[in-house]
């Protein structure tokens, strides 16, 4: 286990706004159960042209943000229907931090059940992080999980909410299973106190 989550990279700029689950990642990719090569679908009908050619002007094609593991998007990101295999998708091409000034209640549910950190920041900081991507495309952000900070490249820092119990699994590199299954010793000690048999 660590004891926190650090991210330092430069912001992939996808700014529309009502950017829905279907758009992250479309129906016809539902079929699998598993988050391998989920990635392969993220946005797929913006990253590829008709002829399933990467399309050139969409941002995640482009050389600079190859590693990129920070997206700022639009209000209202992972808007429409509940699937958790939006953030599987985020999550499998490297994305680890989406900032927004507001996700839809689900999407963000299920982005901190899967190592995704969805960040909320007023619509003024918004706005002065896409002026310092204007400005300095290479400019790379901070995110530091432990303190619920986010550094901006001249100096400059916001705080961010998050539920506890989620920060403590992202920390934790656990989902919530993983964390009850943490207590498995202390769990079974009680049992065994309590004179309870369990049957699986």
């Amino acid at each position: 286990m660590t004891d926190t989550v650090q991210y330092t990279s430069k912001v992939i700029p996808l700014l529309q706004n009502n950017i829905d689950t279907d758009q992250i990642i479309p129906a016809r990719f539902l079929k699998a159960t598993g988050k391998d090569n989920m990635a392969d679908g993220l946005f797929f009908d913006w990253r590829y042209l008709s002829d399933d050619q990467p399309n050139p002007n969409f941002v995640l094609n482009q050389a600079q943000h190859k590693d990129s593991k920070i997206l700022l998007a639009g209000d209202n990101f992972g808007c429409g229907s509940s699937r958790e295999h939006a953030p599987w998708a985020l999550v499998g091409w490297g994305i680890r931090v989406v900032i927004s000034t507001s996700f839809a209640d689900i999407f963000c549910n299920n982005a901190l059940k899967n190592g995704l950190i969805p960040i909320v920041v007023e619509p003024d900081m918004h706005q002065k992080i896409v002026e310092m991507i204007e400005e300095v495309p290479d400019g790379e952000l901070h995110v530091d999980l432990d303190t619920q900070r986010v550094f901006l490249p001249d100096g400059s820092f916001f705080e961010f909410p998050i539920d506890p119990f989620a920060k403590t699994c992202l920390i934790n590199g656990v989902d919530q299973m993983g964390y009850i299954q943490s207590f498995e010793d202390k769990i079974s000690a009680f049992e065994t106190q309590r004179g309870i048999t369990i049957i699986n």
